[in-house]
Parts: structure tokens; C-alpha cells; sequence
């Protein structure tokens, strides 16, 4: 089965600026625990618990205010960049960062 990771945005707030809900997710069908940590929870994943679906697929949804954001998912305790094709950035721990544009 393929790997897959994808985010997408809606609109909470009709306003321009307005925060949005953004779905992380990420495909991980023998994984026991998925989180995410970032810069939008302060790269702490306990809060950042995703949920697995029957699929596979871990999903959370987090409200974020526009801005850029670096993130990366904590699989099993073990740190792993998002499966989808994401920009990136290097990190001061000699790995990268993924980046999400929230508008």
C-alpha cells in the first residue's frame, strides 16, 4: 500500500486572516501512537495527538491562526518528516523540518 500524508485547510471565520482548521494525516497502519509537534504547539506532541482511522490513516485537526509553520510527526516515539511532497527546511538537529503556509 502506498504512502500517503496529506493537510488540508477550511475556514472557521469568514474574516480575511481568520484562523482555519488544518487536517494533518498521516498513513502508519502498524504504528501504536502518531503525534505531531510544531511550531503551532510549541514542538510539544503531546499536544498534537492524532486519531487513527480504519484505514490506517492517523488524522487531527488543529486551528491555526495564517502564518508559516514547521512541524514534523513523532511515530512511535521515533521523529519522521511528512510522507507527501512538503517544502522543507533544515533543522539545528541535522534533519528537516516540514513547512506548511496557512493563509
Amino acid at each position: 500500500m502506498a504512502k500517503q500524508s496529506l493537510f488540508s485547510s477550511g475556514k472557521t471565520a469568514t474574516k480575511l486572516g481568520a484562523s482555519k482548521d488544518v487536517t494533518f494525516s498521516f498513513y502508519a497502519p502498524l504504528a501504536k501512537e502518531v503525534l505531531i509537534g510544531g511550531t503551532f504547539n510549541e514542538w510539544n506532541p503531546s499536544k498534537g495527538r492524532l486519531k487513527k482511522s480504519s484505514d490506517g490513516t492517523w488524522k487531527g485537526i488543529f486551528n491555526l491562526k495564517p502564518g508559516r509553520y514547521e512541524y514534523r510527526y513523532r511515530i512511535d516515539g521515533k521523529w519522521e518528516n511528512d510522507q507527501g511532497r512538503v517544502p522543507t527546511v533544515a533543522n539545528p538537529f541535522g534533519s528537516l523540518n516540514n513547512i506548511i503556509e496557512v493563509k
